[in-house]
């Protein structure tokens, strides 16, 4: 299976925050502890071994063994498990909403991307165990992100009226209404051998689960078990107890504002855009059908848009006796993350790294070790009849990342039978008028302005020219167009990565069970290039 890399810079899709932190910019390394290598998590071990204690280990491992009871556990995954109660395991960790279906294919890469992290470093440092940790976002109360996926240019959308939808935690909501969803998809995909797999995978989800925690749960252990991934629900009153002075800090000294607050502007003036803004109080309120961010005013906390308030004294009594009714937002889940498990390295895409790169100093501030920080992996997945189809079109795979104006009139340019390009002509007549500026300067000034008009006239025509010129030859190449076009539809649906569009069923469909394995072997996190996966040929 042929596998191809492109520099993330290439592909025009990324950030130059991202850029530069690849190109382990200067400028950009006090907002970071170490750049994710091999050689570097041996510092890392040392920092993380030092902080995470037996106590935090026999809660974790409790916990987990808990929230596993009603699923089928694999040896990989009951091994994992149970070796975190030893000091020489550790984590590394990706974190995702409960999309629909898993929802984009890149949710598969994040995990993918854990799994072979944790192989690496176990074959570099064997004397340590490693485990592959996903962080289920079930406290999260933003429904319009995840209840939907896209299957063959489709969309697949779950219409929930429950009270709940958007305002409780996601993971809280019933699966009621999944069944229409499910209906649709199945009459979608067909009747293959692949297809009644993804549909018994469905079914089994979120039609034999009542909420959407426990479906997502047992539909990331199905596809992973055997790979010893191990998933997280947080929102857990005994791992929120240890996390417990860290909310009663930001309760009453607000850190995480005073911290990051400074680092957002010091980004911002270094023309990178912020992610996130930190609130004075980073924690919201939990309770039935609610999440609603906490609020402090003239020493009083209120929970924004209802009538619930609390003295200083209060509060903290209901923090103490009720420590799951408190919920970090996206500013205090990462030290939440960091504070129950022994996890050595986040990895994330772009817009997470982003928000993770304000957080240095917080993490100082509370003396909690800050991790290695991994830019997921990304890749294009494509057919070896689309590859071939792109090799007879002489479209390069950097090329097929234009946006397709850029690619469609470079390739006319490329295969007419006349020049297009009239910049040799520009270049012409810039030069004519330099001696008509000359001419100027030693006649008539006031003719300078003339002149200047008259260039820009002439330049606009041989600019309109060129257009029409291109215009005319797209049509008389307008087989060549169209096949252009339709290529990179096909792997660029909606104008966007694959990855962040289509779900993974699409892919199952062609693939199968091979699909994950594939993954496994061909997506190395720490090489750092985005990843073209050629399907279909050995």
């Amino acid at each position: 299976m042929p596998k191809d890399c492109l520099s993330y810079k290439e592909t025009n899709y990324f950030t130059s925050l991202i850029i530069d932190y690849l190109d382990e910019k200067e400028t950009l390394k006090p907002f970071y502890n170490r750049f994710p290598n091999l050689d570097n998590f041996k510092s890392q071990i040392g920092e993380k071994q030092a902080f995470f204690t037996n106590e935090k280990r026999a809660v974790l491992v409790r916990e987990l063994n808990r929230q596993y009871e009603k699923l089928e556990v694999s040896d990989s995954v009951s091994k994992n498990i149970e070796s975190f109660s030893q000091e020489n395991t550790f984590s590394v960790t990706t974190g995702h909403q409960l999309n629909l279906f898993t929802g984009p294919l890149y949710f598969l890469y994040k995990i993918v991307s854990a799994i072979n992290l944790a192989s690496e470093l176990k074959e570099k440092y064997s004397e340590y165990h490693f485990v592959p940790v996903y962080w289920m976002a079930t406290e999260d109360h933003d429904f319009e992100e995840i209840n939907f996926f896209n299957l063959n240019g489709k969309k697949f959308k779950w219409n929930s009226h429950q009270p709940g939808a958007g305002k409780d935690a996601v993971g809280n909501l019933n699966t009621d209404g999944l069944d229409e969803v499910f209906e649709l998809f199945s009459a979608e995909i067909g009747s293959s051998k692949n297809a009644e797999r993804l549909k018994v995978l469905f079914k089994k989800a979120y039609l034999d689960h009542s909420n959407l925690t426990d479906a997502t749960f047992f539909l990331a252990n199905e596809l992973f078990k055997d790979y010893g991934l191990v998933i997280l629900d947080a929102d857990n009153k005994n791992l929120k107890r240890e996390f417990l002075p860290y909310m009663e800090q930001e309760l009453t000294e607000q850190i995480a504002y005073k911290t990051t607050g400074p680092v957002t502007v010091n980004l911002k003036e270094m023309g990178y855009g912020v992610q996130v803004n930190p609130r004075e109080i980073n924690l919201f309120y939990l309770a039935s059908g609610l999440r609603e961010r906490i609020i402090e005013q003239e020493g009083r906390y209120f929970v924004n848009t209802t009538e619930i308030s609390w003295s200083r004294e209060e509060i903290l009594g209901e923090l103490h006796n009720y420590p799951e009714r408190f919920s970090p937002n996206v500013v205090l889940r990462p030290l939440y993350e960091e504070v129950i498990l022994p996890n050595l390295c986040y990895i994330g895409g772009g817009g997470e790294l982003a928000y993770w790169f304000e957080l240095k100093e917080f993490f100082n501030a509370v003396n909690v070790p800050f991790p290695i920080l991994l830019l997921r992996n990304s890749a294009l997945i494509e057919t070896d009849r689309q590859n071939q189809k792109r090799q007879k079109l002489d479209i390069s795979q950097a090329e097929l990342f234009l946006k397709q104006h850029e690619l469609i009139n470079r390739k006319v340019r490329k295969i007419s039978n006349i020049d297009i390009d009239f910049s040799p002509q520009k270049e012409h007549l810039v030069q004519q008028f330099q001696y008509m500026y000359t001419l100027a300067e030693q006649t008539d000034r006031t003719f300078l302005n003339a002149v200047k008009a008259e260039e820009v006239k002439q330049l606009k025509g041989l600019d309109h020219l060129e257009k029409r010129l291109l215009k005319a030859q797209k049509r008389k190449l307008k087989d060549e167009v169209s096949r252009i076009a339709a290529l990179q539809n096909e792997l660029f649906p909606n104008k966007s990565l694959q990855e962040r569009q289509t779900n993974f069923s699409e892919m199952y469909l062609e693939y199968g069970e091979d699909l994950i394995p594939a993954l496994i072997e061909n997506l190395n996190p720490l090489e750092l290039q985005f990843k073209i996966i050629t399907f279909g040929k050995e």
